[in-house]
């Protein structure tokens, strides 16, 4: 066994079979230290050995060690007072009371507190007490291990109920459309970002769509992304027109957001003919109109209004767009086309991604579904990005499919 004499020991790869177990006794006695040092020698497991004669001292600095040996009767700390302390000081390390105190009682509590194992000084031998630091290190590390899978486990459940929020089940009933909606999350792939979508059909009819972006990462700007798009939804329900839809979801914005944050909003009304729609854009990037002949353009965003959120009482002038039978209508957020290309500086663009989910429709077979191609989509741009996107990506294909057109007629 090798002896050091600073309370805090070298990084060093955490102990497994065969690798040191890195020990920091907080002892105040000299002899009582001599003896563990000499018990540490006898259970035959290399330990590398520090020490520290008050908690003051093992305090002082970031403890690195697996496994602290702790005496209850210090000059600064009493009982389990230095127990509580050291686990908040040190809460990944595992914790071995060696006491003179043989009170049973005390030994539960200790445990109960924390600890992971009690041992009295005049019942321990080498032996033992070697098996008592490589378990209550193993016992440390299970420990952290349920831990983390139970926050990865909350966290997964958070994320699947704001994905449900952002993310929800269209309310279509016309067979003659024909939905298809991927998201992906950015690089970070843990946290949600503020995009999402959504499509309803009233009675009359009519369909509306939308799409938005709130800037920015995480649970704040996601929760904010669901209160929009359930605002949204239930304002579309109600009825209203949809200049004074997206006023009220301004409103929304600005009422809930717990820091400046502005939101993207794209929305589409189709009319119950699906002959013509009614775009209007809020700082968004055009939608993509597909023709049944293959050929896409960008609707004009002439009359691009500014995001949610920037100017108090703006106002977002629409336009009309003329649709013939067969077309197809792709909404997205701006994560798709602000992917690098070349491996430089240069960024997709919305055209280019445009050229590419064109020329992808193109090569799909008659077979293959609209999802497969946005998936197609996003593994082509993040092929040019040489990596995962920054951002989140969110896509909406409405599609008009003419020969059921023809059927209902």
């Amino acid at each position: 066994m090798e002896r050091d004499t600073s309370p805090v020991l070298p990084p060093a790869v955490p102990a497994t079979s065969g690798s040191r177990l890195r020990v920091l006794l907080i002892e105040d006695d000299d002899g009582d230290a001599l003896i563990v040092e000499e018990l540490l020698a006898d259970a035959a497991v290399p330990a590398t050995l520090a020490r520290a004669r008050t908690l003051a001292e093992a305090l002082a600095g970031p403890v690195v060690a697996d496994c602290i040996l702790l005496d209850l009767q210090l000059p600064d700390a009493m009982g389990l007072t230095g127990l509580t302390r050291l686990r908040q000081h040190a809460p990944g390390t595992a914790v071995v009371v060696l006491t003179g105190q043989n009170d049973e009682t005390t030994g539960v509590a200790a445990v109960a507190a924390g600890a992971q194992d009690y041992l009295g000084k005049n019942q321990v031998d080498g032996p033992l007490l070697g098996k008592a630091l490589r378990y209550a290190w193993e016992r440390k590390r299970t420990e952290q291990v349920e831990q983390q899978l139970l926050q990865q486990q909350l966290l997964a459940s958070e994320n699947s109920r704001l994905e449900r929020g952002l993310l929800p089940s269209p309310l279509l009933a016309d067979p003659r459309l024909e939905l298809a909606s991927k998201y992906r999350p950015g690089r970070n792939g843990s946290l949600l970002g503020g995009d999402f979508y959504d499509a309803v059909e009233l009675t009359d009819g009519t369909v509306h769509l939308v799409i938005g972006d709130v800037c920015g990462h995480g649970p704040d700007e996601a929760a904010l992304g669901v209160a929009l798009r359930i605002a949204w939804r239930a304002l579309v329900l109600a009825g209203m027109p949809m200049a004074d839809v997206l006023a009220t979801v301004e409103r929304v914005l600005v009422h809930e957001r717990i820091r400046p944050l502005f939101a993207t909003l794209c929305t589409v009304v189709v009319a119950p003919d699906r002959r013509s729609a009614r775009m209007s854009l809020a700082g968004h990037p055009p939608p993509l109109l597909i023709g049944r002949d293959g050929t896409g353009r960008l609707l004009s965003g002439e009359k691009l209004g500014v995001p949610l959120g920037v100017v108090p009482d703006a106002r977002w002038d629409p336009l009309d767009v003329d649709l013939e039978p067969g077309w197809s209508l792709v909404l997205y957020t701006d994560g798709i086309f602000e992917g690098r290309v070349g491996g430089g500086a240069e960024r997709l663009g919305h055209e280019e991604m445009a050229r590419l989910l064109v020329e992808l429709l193109g090569e799909a077979g008659p077979d293959t579904g609209h999802g497969v191609v946005l998936d197609r989509l996003i593994t082509r741009v993040e092929e040019l990005n040489a990596g995962p996107l920054d951002d989140d990506v969110a896509l909406t294909m409405l599609t008009h499919l003419e020969d059921r057109e023809e059927a209902a007629e």
